[in-house]
């Protein structure tokens, strides 16, 4: 990945992105995929445990968590504030 491209994993608490690409592969993608890490969707991340790994995610209508090593494998686009 370039240096540019902006992963899961960099995500602060309480802000949304959306996912753009999945870098990963076989049963992880596969894994992913069932999880609802599919293009377009919204993320927003809820919280990180203590030492940061897992995070918790907010994603269609429920919530899961993702180790970081995972989360970096996810290209997103952050979103701008809507002034919500």
């Amino acid at each position: 990945m370039n240096a540019k491209v902006k992963t899961l994993d960099i995500l602060p608490k309480g802000k949304k992105a959306r996912v753009r690409k999945l870098h990963a592969k076989g049963k992880l993608l596969h894994k992913l995929l069932d999880m609802g890490f599919v293009n377009n969707v919204e993320i927003e991340v809820i919280r990180e445990a203590p030492l940061f790994d897992p995070m918790e995610l907010k994603l269609h209508n429920y919530h899961l968590s993702v180790r970081k090593s995972e989360a970096r494998l996810i290209e997103i686009e952050e979103k701008m504030n809507e002034g919500n």
